[in-house]
C-alpha cells in the first residue's frame, strides 16, 4: 500500500466567518488531498451556527453533515482529534466525566465514517499524575470501551513534546506495550519527535546542541523496537526557525505556557517549506519510519500559523495549495 495523502482541518485555518469547516474541506478536495483529519474544534464551530448554537444534538448534526459535504467530495475521514486531557487524571469525577464524553465521540466518530479517535497526552497543569500504572489503566479501559463499539473504533495515543508526563513517542509506545490490546496503538508525529529531542525554540539557534546525537538515539530505538503495525496514522509537519528565542521579550512568548507549545500553535509549517523558515530534520525521520520500518498507510499534513486566527476568505486555499506542493515532495521521495 502506498502512502495516503491527508491533511487536517485545523492547519487549514480555524473556523470562522472568514474560513467555515465545509471552505476547508472544498480546498483540500480540490488540491488532491484523498482524506481529512477532522479538528473537534471545526465540528464545534459548526454547531454553533446551527439553530440552538453548540449542543450535543448540534454536533451529532454537524458531524452528519460533514459526513454528507465528504462524501459529496469524495474525501475520506482519517480520524477525529484531539481528545485532550484524557489520561493520568488524578479526580476520579474527572475520569468519569472522560469516559462520559468519550462515549459521545464514539458517537461522532460513528457518523464521521472513521474508525480512529487521537488522544494526545495530557499537558494539563494540575490534576495529572505521571504514574504509568495509573495512565496504563485509563488507556486500558478507553480501548476497552472502543473495541465494543461496531464497528471496533481504535484509538491513536501521540505524544506531544510539552506532554505533562509523557512528552515522547517512546513513552507513548511504553502506554501501548502495556495495554497490548489490538485497537491502541500511535500517531506518530514528525513535529513533536523532532521539536522534543532536536529543537529548542528557546535556544539563540533553535537547536539542543546534543540535538543530531539524542535524534540519532531515539530514531535507532525507533527502527528496533517499534511495531509497524501499531502506527496507526502519520502526521508530517515542519516548523518555522524563529528570529530570537522563545522567551520574554520574544512577541510570541506567553508566561505559563510550555515554549514548545506556544511554538506550535503558532510558527507549524508543512514539510519541506524551507523558503517560510522550515529547519528540523523531518527527512530522517521520515526515513526511519517509511523506509526502515516500512510504513505505508495515511500520512497527514499539519501546520499551525498564528496567521490563521485571522479571518481571511483565501487562507484555505492558500493553505491546500502549500499542502499540495509539501505532498507532491513527500510523494516523490518516498513513493
Amino acid at each position: 500500500m502506498r502512502l495516503r495523502s491527508s491533511v487536517a482541518t485545523v492547519s487549514l485555518g480555524r473556523s470562522s466567518a472568514g474560513h467555515t469547516l465545509f471552505q476547508k474541506l472544498q480546498q483540500a478536495a480540490r488540491y488532491s488531498f484523498e482524506g481529512i483529519e477532522i479538528f473537534d474544534e471545526c465540528l464545534e464551530y459548526h454547531a454553533r451556527a446551527l439553530p440552538g448554537g453548540l449542543t450535543e444534538a448540534n454536533l451529532l448534526t454537524a458531524a452528519k453533515q460533514t459526513r454528507a459535504e465528504c462524501d459529496r467530495l469524495g474525501l475520506d475521514i482519517v480520524c477525529l482529534q484531539p481528545f485532550k486531557h484524557a489520561d493520568g487524571l488524578t479526580s476520579a469525577d474527572e475520569r468519569k466525566k472522560v469516559v462520559q464524553k468519550l462515549r459521545f465521540w464514539f458517537r461522532i466518530a460513528k457518523i464521521l465514517g472513521t474508525d480512529i479517535i487521537q488522544i494526545p497526552t495530557n499537558f494539563q497543569e494540575h490534576g495529572t499524575t505521571g504514574d504509568l500504572d495509573r495512565i496504563t489503566a485509563d488507556l486500558v479501559e478507553f480501548a476497552r470501551l472502543a473495541a465494543k463499539e461496531t464497528p471496533v473504533i481504535r484509538i491513536a495515543y501521540e505524544g506531544v513534546s510539552w506532554g505533562k508526563h509523557i512528552d515522547t513517542w517512546e513513552g507513548t509506545w511504553e502506554i501501548v506495550k502495556r495495554v497490548n490490546m489490538p485497537n491502541l496503538g500511535l500517531c506518530l508525529d514528525t513535529f513533536h519527535i523532532a521539536s522534543r529531542v532536536w529543537a529548542d525554540p528557546t535556544s539563540p539557534t533553535g537547536r539542543n546542541p546534543r540535538g543530531d546525537q539524542a535524534l540519532a538515539a531515539t530514531l535507532a530505538k525507533m527502527a528496533r523496537e517499534l511495531d509497524v503495525d501499531k502506527i496507526f496514522y502519520i502526521q508530517v509537519g515542519d516548523a518555522e526557525m524563529l528570529d530570537s528565542p522563545l522567551i520574554p521579550g520574544n512577541p510570541l512568548y506567553i508566561p505559563g505556557q510550555p515554549e514548545r507549545m506556544t511554538w506550535s500553535r503558532n510558527a507549524r509549517l508543512f514539510p519541506f517549506e524551507t523558503d517560510k523558515g522550515a529547519y528540523l530534520p523531518i527527512p530522517i525521520i521520515l526515513d526511519v519510519i517509511i523506509n526502515v520500518l516500512g510504513y505505508r498507510g495515511w500520512a497527514s499534513l499539519e501546520s499551525f500559523s498564528a496567521e490563521l486566527f485571522v479571518e481571511d476568505e483565501s487562507l484555505p486555499e492558500r493553505y491546500a495549495e502549500r499542502g499540495q506542493r509539501a505532498w507532491d515532495i513527500l510523494q516523490q521521495l518516498y513513493n
